[in-house]
C-alpha cells in the first residue's frame, strides 16, 4: 500500500513537471541575424500581430538585444502549469480590495477580409514525398520531400524572400518566401541557398540547393503557413 502512493506522489508530481514544460514564453531577445518573420515563424505567430504589439510599423528595423513580446497587450493567458496564489477569506476581509486597472486593450494589425492564396503553385523540387503533413521532421509542420543532395529547390509562388539564413534551429540553412499578406512558404535543409532577404522570386525559380535532413538524408522540409500557421501543403500544390 506504501509503495502504491508513493507512486501515486511521483506520477502526480511527474505530470506538473510536463505541464511546466509546456510553458511558452511571452517575450523574446532579438538575437544577430533574426528577422521578425522568422520570430513570427519560429514561434507559430503572425509576423503582423508581432508588428502590432511591439509598436514597429511594419516590422523591418529590429536590433539585437530588443526584446519582442510575444502576446497581445493584455491579452496573454496564464501559462500552463503556473497557479494564481489564493488568499483566505478571513485575511482578505481585513483589508480593502485592491483598485482592479482594467488592461491595456489588445492591439491587432487591422486584415483584408479575405486574403486569397497564390493562385499559380509549382513542386518546390523533385523527388520522393517521404512525409506528408502532420507527420514528418519538424512536428509535422510541412511535407519532406526526398531527392539528392544538390538538386534545385525553387520557389513555389511568386514572392519576395523574408528570411535566408540558419537561425532557426531545426531547420539548418532555411528560406522563407512571403507570397502576400497571408501566406508564406519555407524551405529547409538547404545545402546552398542562392537568394537573400529582400529578392523577387518567380515561381519556379530556383533559390537553394538540397541538403541533408534528419539521419543525414537528402531531403527538403516544405511548409506552407496562412496567417503564421501551418497549413497542408497538399492542399495549393499540383497533382503530378
Amino acid at each position: 500500500m506504501r509503495r502504491a502512493a508513493v507512486l501515486l506522489i511521483l506520477a502526480a508530481v511527474c505530470s506538473g513537471c510536463a505541464s511546466a514544460l509546456r510553458w511558452q514564453p511571452d517575450s523574446y531577445t532579438v538575437q544577430s541575424g533574426d528577422t521578425l518573420y522568422g520570430i513570427a515563424f519560429r514561434h507559430g505567430l503572425d509576423y503582423r500581430d508581432l508588428a502590432a504589439w511591439n509598436g514597429l510599423g511594419r516590422g523591418d528595423l529590429i536590433h539585437p538585444g530588443q526584446t519582442i513580446v510575444l502576446q497581445a497587450p493584455g491579452g496573454g493567458s496564464v501559462p500552463a502549469g503556473s497557479s494564481i496564489p489564493v488568499t483566505s477569506r478571513s485575511a482578505s476581509a481585513s483589508r480593502s480590495p485592491p483598485a482592479v486597472t482594467p488592461p491595456p486593450p489588445a492591439t491587432r494589425t487591422p486584415r483584408v477580409a479575405s486574403v486569397s492564396p497564390p493562385t499559380s503553385w509549382v513542386w518546390p523540387t523533385d523527388g520522393t514525398l517521404s512525409a506528408s503533413f502532420g507527420n514528418g521532421s519538424l512536428g509535422g509542420k510541412g511535407i519532406d520531400i526526398t531527392g539528392r543532395v544538390g538538386q534545385p529547390v525553387r520557389a513555389a509562388a511568386d514572392g519576395e524572400v523574408v528570411y535566408s539564413g540558419s537561425g532557426l534551429i531545426g531547420y539548418g540553412q532555411l528560406i522563407i518566401v512571403k507570397h502576400n499578406e497571408a501566406f508564406l512558404s519555407a524551405y529547409g535543409h538547404n545545402s546552398r541557398l542562392a537568394v537573400r532577404e529582400g529578392d523577387r522570386v518567380k515561381a519556379g525559380e530556383a533559390i537553394a540547393q538540397m541538403g541533408e535532413g534528419p539521419g543525414r538524408k537528402p531531403v527538403l522540409h516544405f511548409e506552407v503557413r496562412h496567417n503564421g500557421k501551418p497549413v497542408d501543403p497538399m492542399r495549393y500544390l499540383p497533382q503530378r
